[in-house]
Formats: C-alpha cells, structure tokens, sequence
C-alpha cells in the first residue's frame, strides 16, 4: 500500500492500494496508467465527484469525505439550540445538489431548513441577511464559491450584527468567529481508513462520510450572544447515542 500526498516530490511506488491524502493527492494517484484501487481522505464529497469526473475515472476507488452527515448535523443543532426549530443555509450551483439532504434530514429531526441560493459575489450578502432573518443560525457547507478567504469576514460580520451564530465545518472557521462545528481530524480519518482496509482490503465499499467526529466550540462568541451551550462532553454524548447520526 502506498500513501499519496500532494506535497510529495517522488513518484508512487508500484502499490497494491493507494491511500490518497486531500484533493492534489487524489488527482496526482488518478493519473497513474497502472490504475490500482484508490482510496481518497481527507476531502470533501463535491470535490472528490468534480476530480473524478475530470479523469473520467471508474472503477475501484472509493472515499471517506470530510462532510459530516446531514442526520448528524441536525442532530448537532438540536444539541446547540434545544428551543429553536428554524436554521438557514446557503447554496450556490457547488452544494444545490445536496441542500435537499440537509434540508430532509433537519425535517426528519423535527427542525426547518431554509435554503437560500448565493450564487454570485453580489447575491451573497443579500441572501445572507435574508436567510438570517428567517432563521435562528446559519448551516455552512464547505462550498468554494460562498465560502472563500475574502468572503468569511463579511458574512461573519453580518451574521453577528444579526446575532445569528454560524455552524462551521471546520476549526478555523471557529477560531475566525463561528460559534461551532462538527468536523473529522486527520487521524480519525487515517483510524477509519485503516479499519476500511482491515475489513475490506482491495474490495472497496461505496463512499462514506466520517464515522468519527471531533466538535470545536468558541465560548467568546458563545459569550457575545448570550448563548448558554452543553460542554463538549454532553454534545458528544448525545450525538453517539442517537442511532440516526451515525
């Protein structure tokens, strides 16, 4: 077995199976003419469907994505905020194919998601504040075109004029001002691609969202909206014992 990272300067060795570590790595081992099974980590779902439509890849390769799973995801707001029903989240052409998931999966638990489309820099803000203004916390998915390095300010800013906390994907994002995020760290993933390879070999099972999962918390904000959230410990509990996370 054979460990890619984009950073690498040497070429893949002759492998059984290729562990292909973020999006770089997982084109750099799909361009390979020997063609061996594939399993990509550390990267999310929309990326890993684009990089294989691109190599027109088919075939053994499978993935572990970095997005947590919807059901997960309500389940974690029901945790953050026990009396509201009511959440926001944008879209863009990236991420419209799954907000029907997300959106079904918050119904399921009980809970509304209001889906508002951002496609362009200039519809951003004004989707932002209009979704906010319905709901009572904002669902951020890893998409590009919402979620790039200029934008993250402005709409942390307007999101916190609103008093409207924003549920991340990642810890940075909570260090740069969400107030939290459930989110899969490097050796979890590496723990649950070991036990994919144990139980499965070079017979890869379809892809899969994280089956473990960290959660970040940023009490300064948590303070700044008068926010009283379970620890860390309770959330996890919580979400563990609920089957349909999983």
């Amino acid at each position: 077995m054979a460990t890619t990272q984009a950073s690498s300067p040497q070429p893949l060795p002759t492998a059984d199976l290729i562990v292909a570590v973020g999006s770089e790595a997982l084109s750099k081992a799909l361009s390979r003419p020997d063609s061996p099974p594939i399993i990509a980590t550390l990267l999310p779902r929309l990326s890993y469907e684009r990089i294989l439509v691109e190599n027109r890849r088919a075939g053994r390769i499978t993935a572990i994505y970095l997005d947590q799973p919807p059901a997960r995801q309500a389940a974690f707001f029901r945790q953050l905020f026990p009396d509201q029903k009511r959440f926001g989240l944008l879209s863009s052409a990236e991420t419209r194919s799954l907000a029907s998931q997300y959106r079904q999966a918050f119904s399921k638990a009980g809970l509304i998601l209001d889906v508002e489309d951002a496609d362009t820099d200039k519809a951003l803000l004004p989707a932002l504040n209009a979704v906010l203004e319905r709901s009572s916390a904002l669902l951020a998915l890893p998409d590009g075109t919402i979620y790039r390095r200029n934008n993250i300010k402005a709409i942390l800013i307007t999101a916190f004029r609103l008093q409207r906390p924003i549920i991340g994907y990642s810890p940075a994002f909570v260090t740069a001002g969400a107030l939290a995020a459930l989110h899969t760290t490097p050796p979890q993933a590496a723990r649950q691609t070991a036990e994919l390879i144990i139980n499965h070999g070079t017979n890869l099972p379809p892809p899969s969202g994280p089956a473990q999962f960290s959660i970040a918390i940023n009490p300064n904000v948590a303070q700044a909206l008068g926010l009283k959230l379970p620890d860390e410990a309770a959330i996890r509990r919580a979400l563990l014992a609920d089957r349909e996370t999983r």
